[in-house]
């Protein structure tokens, strides 16, 4: 057994080490933090006398860019609250699949509506997607994406705030909204029933998620469902998607809605 004073010097010596581990890495996160900070700037900076397409009739095209794949799709609407041909849908799907794997997923369209909704609002050039499919195993809390089943789409506006654009897509009803102050950028889904949140965490941390305006989400629907509309059902998903995706389909089973992205 280790004596009093070579114990002492052990759990000394363990303590200086964790403080310089400690320190090591609120120095690499003060480094790369304004790096981040810098790159979230420019994602919300709109690009000088660049102005959203529009078609042969005068109305807007809705705008996707990629930021990941740097990618750009402009989609012609059906009407003026949106709607899309259905190569168009493809189209976005591609653009929107998850970048490091290629998988695709098709696009729910009312989230394009959504976005739409949200491009002409603020008169927006484009809107710049952080990140829109995403395979099911790669997220934590996958049973209860709505990224994992072609719903949502995180989303930057230029020349919008985040808050901003949060404020007006929590008016639709039935939609998902979550802001990311640290990580500069907001989630919008479509689903059964409206709910926001508010996330701290940065870019691949753990999920700090703290919903908000439980009031505001039930007025929303309400207004919504006053004006003939409906929240999309609760989704249907395989027992096993990954195995979906590998060709070895499993037996369908619900799911059940969660407050989570």
């Amino acid at each position: 057994m280790l004596g009093f004073a070579a114990a002492a010097i052990v759990t000394t010596s363990f303590a200086q080490n964790h403080a310089v581990q400690q320190n090591a890495s609120r120095a690499r996160a003060t480094v790369a933090r304004p790096a981040y900070t810098t790159y979230v700037r420019s994602w919300h900076a709109p690009v000088a006398d660049r102005t959203a397409p529009v078609d042969d009739s005068g109305r807007t095209k809705l705008v996707l860019a990629a930021l990941n794949t740097q990618e750009r799709v402009e989609l012609p609407v059906l009407a003026a609250r949106g709607g899309f041909a259905p190569h168009d849908l493809d189209r976005a799907a591609h653009l929107l699949r998850e970048p490091s794997s290629g998988n695709e997923h098709p696009i729910e369209p009312r989230v394009l509506d959504a976005i739409y909704r949200i491009q002409t609002h603020f008169n927006a050039q484009e809107i710049r997607v952080v990140s829109g499919y995403r395979t099911p195993a790669a997220i934590a809390s996958s049973r209860g994406s709505q990224h994992g089943r072609g719903r949502a789409i995180d989303i930057v506006v230029p020349g919008a705030s985040d808050d901003d654009v949060a404020k007006f897509a929590r008016e639709m009803g039935f939609m998902g909204v979550g802001i990311y102050p640290v990580s500069g950028f907001v989630h919008v889904d479509v689903r059964d029933r409206s709910y926001f949140w508010v996330d701290s965490s940065g870019p691949g941390g753990r999920n700090r998620e703290r919903g908000v305006l439980a009031d505001v989400a039930a007025r929303a629907d309400r207004e919504a469902l006053a004006r003939g509309e409906r929240g999309l059902p609760p989704a249907l998903i395989g027992a096993d998607v990954d195995a979906l995706l590998g060709g070895r389909a499993g037996p369908a089973a619900p799911v059940q809605e969660e407050d989570e992205d």
